[in-house]
């Protein structure tokens, strides 16, 4: 039986890749048979060390930071073929009139040219038919209220995505982008964030958010050579919470 989804002899980079989302992917990746590097803006080494990644040390914001972490995947592996740009942030829960705008500019720095920067460092040491995978949000897809800097930082990363995906398609190069909800990762559950889990909790069809682990199995489904026709393309992992409200948050709003 064929290997469905098998990343033997693949280098893989994963930005963020010390805790939730990044973590999982990272995990998926070695135990389909690639070689991974996780970065993170704390020392890594000894999660690295556990799950059998090479950890650098990185700063997405900074474009010199990714261009020595991409240098130094290259000089560890010799080549790349899957960069996830997957680490984020967010600044500030605030209406978008009583937002500071300093955090549109922290959010943008981390959440969008952190994604340029992988792209722009990662591409050039990327073998003709590499994966991109950005991870932007279910944010990126509609308005929320009193995360507008957020919601900005990526909606911009999915025009990022599909503009890549059309420059680099002559090459091979495949570029995508998933949505997900709030995902269970300490970056969600924040004391601010509490109003947000609680409202998704109700109007998500499903009636939860996501787990790391649900979203690491869509980036690894998505950096696999088995899906090389998918390219430009924002997908979901969000229990279906772009599809519409959930019927129990339709009732309870219309008996109001």
């Amino acid at each position: 039986m064929a290997n469905f989804f098998s990343l033997e002899g693949q280098v893989a980079i994963v930005t963020g890749g010390t805790s939730g989302i990044g973590l999982k992917t990272a995990e998926r990746f070695i135990a389909a048979g690639a070689k991974v590097v996780i970065s993170g803006r704390k020392d890594g080494t000894e999660i690295a060390e556990k799950i059998g990644a090479t950890f650098v040390q990185c700063d997405v914001s900074s474009a010199e930071s990714v261009e020595a972490m991409v240098n130094k995947a290259v000089e560890t592996y010799g080549k790349i073929d899957i960069l996830v740009n997957n680490a984020g942030a967010n600044f500030g829960y605030d209406t978008m009139m009583e937002t500071d705008i300093e955090n549109f500019d922290k959010n943008f720095a981390i959440n969008t040219k952190g994604v340029v920067h992988g792209i722009k460092f990662g591409v050039p040491q990327m073998n003709d038919g590499g994966r991109i995978v950005n991870v932007a949000s279910a944010a990126a897809v509609q308005g929320v209220a009193y995360l507008a800097p957020y919601v900005a930082s990526k909606w911009a990363v999915v025009g990022i995505t599909k503009t890549a995906a059309v420059e680099l398609g002559s090459r091979g190069i495949r570029a995508n982008v998933i949505a997900p909800t709030s995902v269970n990762t300490p970056m969600a559950n924040t004391p601010e964030g509490q109003p947000q889990l609680r409202m998704e909790h109700k109007a998500v069809p499903l009636g939860r958010i996501a787990e790391p682990e649900e979203v690491a199995s869509l980036i690894h489904f998505l950096s696999a050579k088995d899906c090389d026709f998918v390219n430009g393309q924002v997908i979901g992992v969000d229990g279906g919470f772009t599809a519409g409200m959930s019927i129990d948050a339709y009732n309870t709003l219309a008996a109001e």
